[in-house]
């Protein structure tokens, strides 16, 4: 066999075997959390799992309803999206149609950087911080809150919605920007009735993989919200999260094999369904404008 063959051959297998190994550690998890979150629901019943709304499987008086985690999860992340969408877009179009290319070339990377911070560090920003801050303007704001860190989060995803939106628009045809010119609309016009809605595809996807990104944030929650199942959707009092949970046992001194600690289990399968039906639908839609735009 020549070698340029050979090599052909090798480079082939081991792009297979990246493919298979992503396949198979995705199996693998998902075989880890069927097993024992079975095993929980051999124990607890699913429909108390869905509807209970009080989470207290480590107190005296046990109730599993994954409510309360699911509340915080959805409000800090609901957060964080209202402070990141707005934000991260307006940078997008600033960079792609406003700023000189010079400064674009310098911008985009430095707005990347916040991408690299430990989210413990976010953490204690939130905690230190933006809490403080915050009790100058809210005095009901309670030490730990699911405001602060939704703020902060926010912020930390930042760097995703204006990449992936930036990257979105700069695809767009140059052709329908001087069409739009040739019409008399202006740049803003331009940018709101034309490049938005052809780079709405990337927008959007773009915005509920930050949404996935916030439901399987840890650090900043667990560090500034408090810890505590609460089944609420008001922003200043404590709340915990999914993932907060999860840390909380896996860290805690609950004995394994117990009921108590397959709860992990159960709730890391909600997680999972949660993240995996917005992906499905990221791809759907992404799916559905490239079909169009074809």
């Amino acid at each position: 066999m020549p070698r340029t063959e050979l090599k052909e051959k090798f480079i082939e297998f081991l792009l297979k075997a990246s493919a298979f190994i992503s396949i198979f550690t995705t199996i693998g998890i998902l075989y880890v959390l069927l097993s024992e979150s079975t095993d929980f629901f051999k124990e607890v019943s699913i429909v108390e799992f869905l509807t209970d709304k009080q989470w207290t499987p480590l107190f005296t008086e046990k109730h599993y309803g994954i409510l309360p985690l699911l509340s915080g999860t959805l409000l800090t992340s609901f957060i964080a999206v209202l402070i990141a969408v707005p934000i991260g877009l307006s940078i997008a179009v600033y960079l792609n149609e406003y700023s000189p290319k010079k400064i674009r070339k310098i911008l985009k990377p430095t707005l990347e950087v916040l991408a690299a911070i430990p989210t413990v560090v976010y953490g204690y920003f939130a905690l230190m911080v933006v809490t403080p801050f915050l009790q100058l303007f809210i005095p009901s704001l309670s030490g730990f809150n699911a405001l602060s860190p939704g703020i902060v989060m926010g912020i930390m995803i930042i760097p995703l919605v204006a990449s992936l939106s930036e990257d979105a628009l700069y695809a767009i045809p140059y052709s329908l920007r001087e069409a739009s010119y040739g019409m008399g609309a202006t740049k803003l016009q331009t940018v709101f009735r034309v490049l938005i809605p052809s780079a709405s595809s990337g927008i959007i996807v773009s915005i509920i993989l930050a949404i996935s990104r916030a439901f399987g944030e840890t650090m900043i929650v667990a560090i500034a919200a408090g810890q505590q199942p609460n089944f609420t959707f008001n922003p200043l009092v404590p709340i915990e999260t999914i993932t907060t949970y999860i840390v909380q046992v896996s860290l805690g001194d609950v004995v394994q094999g117990s009921i108590e600690y397959k709860t992990i289990y159960a709730a890391g399968i909600a997680l999972f369904v949660l993240t995996f039906i917005l992906n499905n639908i990221s791809y759907y839609i992404r799916k559905k404008y490239q079909k169009y735009q074809l």
